[in-house]
């Protein structure tokens, strides 16, 4: 036992006074940055491999900023020190079920980064579970400039999205959390349990002028979770007393639970909904959207939605050349026979770690497709991946981009789409009473 407490102890003094190089050990591989990039695998074999395939999670992330040089002899015997090749491409990851990326990338603001390895969490063993962490926020309302988003204010109950959407471009806003791009975005979770009670303070706030709120810029209101904490619905409540204008987009039929609420707000024309469809294939949409609607339930809540007078809409996003363009006239006639009347387009933007990730989605999953695809992609945006540029992002440049635009206006135009959603209005619009004071005179309406 004793051997087994100095080995523990030797090891536990290591980590916290770990040097920049790859040190890697039978289960945990520590990634200092700018090298992170460069790692190799441990050998398959080794007299410590169970004490160290043992260790407890809390290892899993280390932030130091004091590093310091140990010596190779005063390192226990568990913990291997390799020459890194540089050059070498790192190792190819089986994908996970139920998850549209297979690893956590470094966060970019990180100066250490520890990853499981495959034999500590792959395919064969037991999947990562979502946790969910409370988020204190003291404000709920986020604003922006962009002059290409079409909303200036935005409200999200969630970080993070379980929905775990392979393209996502949102994934590097998790690591402004201390969390990954990658496993971290769809499995850590950030929820806002205040979130209605946080609204309603800003829309009370003097200030405030009301416009359109979108609900949400980020992640979608409406994942798994949303189910049993109803924070979403809380919010929407809100907005339905002060009769404020929102607009909604979701992948999921869950949206059809609030049926109730949004029918209220139709008839005051402060709401709209569009649902998201990428694909009608539901073998596409399991592995690059995998904890979403199948298209048929996401058809099925346009048709719903409808059916209510809700004024509903669908975008054809992302449209990702090479691989789903082809569906576009055959999403589009589907959700117009459903009861949409609106429809929006965007072409795969992929900042940051997320390129990284979708080459591997695609290396996975469609590797005869792969060179194609990038190829395209590279083609609608001057000859990268990406093209950050207000009004190029998500619009692409060049003459496949345009014919990809011009594809969808002529595909709206025979279906009888509007391609703008309906205008919102704001003069009913109700300030909540502060501090619960009641009116003198009843609200016009």
């Amino acid at each position: 036992m004793g051997g087994v407490r100095t080995q523990f102890l030797h090891w536990i003094a290591f980590l916290l006074r770990v040097r920049r190089n790859n040190v890697i050990n039978d289960a945990y591989t520590i990634r200092p940055w700018p090298e992170m990039q460069n790692y190799m695998r441990p050998p398959a074999s080794g007299r410590h491999r169970p004490l160290l395939r043992n260790f407890p999670k809390p290892c899993y992330r280390i932030n130091t900023e004091s590093l310091i040089h140990v010596p190779a002899d005063c390192l226990p015997r568990a913990v291997r020190r390799r020459t890194v090749d540089k050059d070498a491409p790192p190792p190819m990851r089986l994908p996970l079920r139920g998850r549209g990326a297979s690893t956590d990338l470094p966060n970019r603001f990180e100066r250490l980064h520890v990853e499981l390895e495959a034999e500590a969490e792959g395919e064969d063993g037991p999947p990562r579970r979502t946790q969910f962490f409370m988020d204190r926020s003291q404000s709920v309302i986020s604003r922006n400039s962009s002059p290409d988003l079409g909303f200036s204010v935005s409200l999200n109950p969630y970080r993070g999205c379980e929905h775990g959407c392979s393209y996502c471009y949102a994934r590097p806003t998790h690591e402004y959390l201390g969390f990954s791009a990658g496993l971290d975005f769809e499995s850590r979770i950030m929820v806002k349990p205040q979130a209605a009670e946080l609204l309603e303070k800003a829309l009370a706030a003097p200030k405030w002028e009301p416009q359109p709120l979108a609900l949400s810029g980020v992640t979608d209101p409406y994942q798994p979770i949303e189910r049993k904490l109803r924070i979403t619905r809380a919010c929407l409540e809100v907005l339905l007393k002060c009769r404020h204008p929102v607009t909604i987009i979701t992948k999921n039929h869950l949206v059809t639970r609030d049926i109730d609420i949004l029918s209220r707000m139709a008839a005051l024309g402060t709401v709209v909904v569009t649902l998201s469809i990428t694909s009608l294939r539901n073998d596409l949409r399991r592995v690059m959207e995998p904890r979403t609607s199948i298209p048929a339930r996401r058809l099925a809540a346009v048709k719903a939605l409808a059916g209510a007078g809700i004024p509903v809409g669908v975008n054809v996003a992302p449209l990702i050349p090479g691989l789903n363009d082809h569906e576009l006239p055959g999403i589009l006639a589907a959700a117009r026979e459903a009861g949409a009347t609106h429809a929006g387009m965007m072409l795969l933007r992929l900042p940051l770690g997320v390129k990284e990730l979708f080459a591997e989605w695609l290396h996975q999953h469609f590797p005869d497709r792969r060179g194609k695809v990038l190829a395209r992609i590279t083609e609608t945006h001057g000859g990268k991946l990406y093209d950050s540029r207000f009004g190029r992002r998500g619009r692409g440049t060049g003459p496949f981009a345009e014919h990809l635009w011009n594809f969808f206006r002529v595909s709206c135009r025979k279906l009888g789409f509007n391609q703008h959603s309906p205008d919102l209005s704001t003069r009913r619009f109700r300030k909540p009473e502060r501090g619960g004071q009641m009116r003198l005179f009843p609200p016009s309406v």
